[in-house]
């Protein structure tokens, strides 16, 4: 069953904020100061690591139970590194994360062997996982101008 899900992303006057609108719910994106933007909230690509973490506790939360895991707590820690050169047009370097790593913390009583496999579950069912690692296709779906 193919589900569709739908966001807006609309520029606002100040910096470099944007407003972002999915169902609904609205957050906002900027830029730190030194990119440009008012540092009032987290930049894209800080969302994206966000994303990817949230997709992963979701999916623990969800699966734990079939999986027979007790946790009382669940957390991860994430990084990625980006070359701004690409950002900026200064090189040809590509303008987006060339690796991102994840830690997944746990306050269990489970066996380590037990909680590596439960992460090896996590990594292939997370939908935000698997688009970052295996790509997806982007389509230009047109542009609209309005007068």
């Amino acid at each position: 069953m193919i589900t569709t899900f739908k966001a807006v992303a609309t520029k606002l006057p100040e910096g470099m904020q944007v407003e972002t609108k999915s169902r609904n719910f609205t957050y906002l994106l900027d830029e730190p100061e030194e990119l440009g933007g008012t540092d009032k909230a987290m930049n894209p690509v800080e969302a994206l690591l966000s994303a990817l973490g949230g997709c992963q506790a979701i999916v623990a939360a969800a699966f734990a139970e079939a999986n027979d895991i007790k946790f009382e707590e669940f957390h991860v820690e994430l990084e990625g590194d980006i070359d701004l050169d690409g950002f900026m047009g200064l090189s040809d370097v590509r303008p987006g994360f060339q690796e991102i790593r994840f830690v997944m913390h746990f306050k269990s009583n489970e066996p380590k062997e037990k909680l590596d496999k439960f992460v090896e579950f996590i990594e292939k069912t997370c939908p935000v996982g698997d688009t970052l690692s295996k790509g997806v296709k982007l389509v230009n779906a047109g542009v609209v101008i309005n007068n």
